[in-house]
């Protein structure tokens, strides 16, 4: 992290305004070569400075409005110059060009953001946080995002280190001072209270980045059934657009369509699949096999039936198969006569909603229905401290696995000094959740996903 840096930090594209970045030792001295205006070695951090860009022949390249962020008050602490230029391509692209002529070099994705976490200005879950902002679509993401911008979720972490450093603290000091009659003998009995209300802290925090993966990556829905029951109308209606086609022909829908709506600020990612049923045409075979596994991949599944057509062999051993599911059953159709029992499937009535989607009845009972299913309006009421990336979670499962093996040893009064080395491997796989420990590849995949700039 010695060299400068360069990128631009907004997107390409014709605009009002663009932001070239510059981080390092050098960024003020190189942007000063390439700026006519106020010295810049001599102006006050954290001004704006008007000026011109220019070439190495003195030809302006754009007018612009210069930033200067002197260490270690800044992002990445170190010394950061932004350039505003017009936000076309050409001006944009020719601002980065000169900067890299003149000694910078190109950032890499999330460089930014990377030296801002390897230089102490935030922790992995700030950073990871940061991502999820640029990525937000609802508020309940941004909400979550922004605590975990500003600390709350790593403070969930922290505490949890502090609990299990205080455990270890107290067994070293056992260990290493045995004379000491004023210190607390630390026995298994004394340790396995302390481990089991380590793991129920554990426990709460997997329990509750359920929403916290809900908020952020949204409910994957698959609507599943034969042809011609209604699947692409349902698709149609919650989307409130014609999304997919829809007509009388059985089959017309061979590929899956998918689109989002959002109910009470969390994301439903919607894919309608190719209609189940037995078929000599090869793609749309492949449109049923794609439909099957999407309903196996799938959070919660949408199970059209026709209220006027019989339950077939093959649908009902479907619906036996949701038991274990999300799951809700949509009888449409019911302006029509009724052909359709249900009495020799093994499903819940309560995940039953009648609809006759052409007639636009039932749509509001169906996203109650979704609401109640997820806790919805519970999600979107409470604060959103929740761990929300895959990576910390799969950390912190392996934690909670690891810490009811301690608690298993101590059950079957495996030896202190033994606990001890457990308990503070986990304190480490625990600062891999925070950046405390990390491994450099883990830096360099995560950073990766950034986008260039930030």
């Amino acid at each position: 992290m010695n060299d400068t840096i360069a990128a631009i930090s907004t997107s390409q594209g014709v605009g009002a305004i663009a932001i070239v970045r510059v981080s390092g030792p050098e960024a003020i001295e190189i942007v000063n070569k390439i700026f006519k205006g106020k010295d810049l070695s001599q102006v006050e951090s954290h001004t704006i400075n008007y000026g011109k860009i220019i070439d190495k022949r003195g030809n302006m390249i754009d007018e612009v409005l210069v930033t200067i962020m002197k260490a270690p008050k800044t992002f990445t602490k170190e010394d950061i110059v932004e350039i505003n230029t017009h936000g076309g391509i050409a001006p944009t692209n020719k601002v980065l060009e000169e900067l890299l002529i003149n000694g910078c070099r190109l950032a890499e994705p999330g460089e930014f953001t990377k030296r801002a976490f390897l230089n102490g200005r935030i922790d992995l879950i700030e950073a990871e946080s940061i991502m999820d902002m640029i990525n937000a679509k609802t508020q309940a993401q941004r909400e979550m995002a922004a605590n975990g911008i500003n600390g709350k979720v790593s403070d969930l972490i922290n505490k949890l280190r502090d609990d299990m450093i205080q455990i270890i603290s107290n067994i070293n000091v056992n260990i290493d001072y045995p004379e000491y009659d004023d210190v607390d003998i630390i026995t298994n009995d004394i340790m396995i209270p302390k481990i089991v209300n380590l793991k129920e802290k554990v426990k709460k925090i997997l329990d509750e980045s359920k929403n916290g993966l809900i908020i952020k990556e949204g409910i994957k829905t698959s609507i599943i059934g034969r042809p011609n029951v209604g699947k692409s109308s349902l698709l149609n209606a919650l989307l409130q657009e014609d999304k997919a086609i829809v007509t009388d022909i059985a089959g017309t829908t061979r590929d899956i369509v998918e689109g989002q709506i959002s109910i009470n600020g969390i994301i439903l990612n919607m894919i309608d699949t190719a209609g189940i049923r037995e078929t000599e045409d090869k793609i749309e075979a492949i449109g049923v096999e794609k439909s099957l596994k999407t309903m196996e991949e799938s959070d919660l599944v949408l199970f059209v039936l026709n209220n006027n057509e019989e339950l077939t062999e093959d649908v009902e051993k479907l619906l036996n198969k949701l038991e274990n599911r999300n799951y809700i059953i949509i009888i449409n159709k019911i302006d029509l006569d009724n052909k359709l029992d249900l009495s020799k499937v093994n499903i819940n009535k309560d995940n039953i909603v009648k609809m006759s989607i052409v007639n636009n009845q039932g749509i509001d009972e169906l996203k109650e229905k979704i609401i109640n299913m997820f806790n919805l309006s519970q999600i979107e009421t409470k604060d959103p401290t929740y761990l929300s990336n895959t990576r910390s979670i799969s950390i912190l499962q392996k934690c909670l696995n690891s810490i009811e093996e301690v608690e298993k040893g101590l059950n079957n009064n495996m030896p202190i000094d033994m606990i001890e080395l457990d308990i503070r491997n986990i304190w480490e796989q625990l600062g891999e959740i925070n950046g405390s420990t990390y491994e450099e590849e883990l830096l360099d995949e995560m950073f990766s996903r950034f986008c260039l700039g930030k």
